[in-house]
């Protein structure tokens, strides 16, 4: 049974940082493309960043692309998201993805795994 374990929310005020991981069991993630997806009250899942198995290339959203970093350690089964100089439009429940399957990374619905998420809150 793949499951994902989304870590590392909180609150923080704009300006700040945090680094979310998703611990992975049940599945090799050195063969899957990984993802981070984002869900605002309200709002669509979109995606946030995508990376390949090797880490090579990662893909990025246009509104966190040079303040959001996505990394994964194959060896340890983990995916990271370090994101710096948050904005309060950051304010999501942020999800780990694994199972792509198609052409378009930042389609939620070409995922299939999911995590339960965790909740980034950045006030003003």
């Amino acid at each position: 049974q793949v499951r994902l374990d989304e870590s590392g929310g909180g609150s923080v005020q704009a300006g700040g940082s945090l680094r979310l991981s998703c611990a992975a069991s049940g599945i090799d993630i050195s063969a899957y493309y990984m993802a981070w997806f984002r869900q605002a009250p309200g709002k669509e899942r979109e995606g946030v960043a995508g990376i390949r198995p090797s880490g090579a290339s990662p893909d990025y959203a246009d509104s966190v692309k040079d303040r959001f970093t996505i990394a994964r350690d194959n060896a340890k089964n983990t995916l990271w998201l370090q994101m710096n100089n948050l904005k309060p439009e950051d304010t999501a429940m942020y999800y780990c993805a694994t199972g792509f399957r198609g052409d378009s990374w930042a389609t939620p619905s070409k995922w299939t795994y999911w995590g339960q998420g965790t909740q980034v809150t950045v006030s003003s």
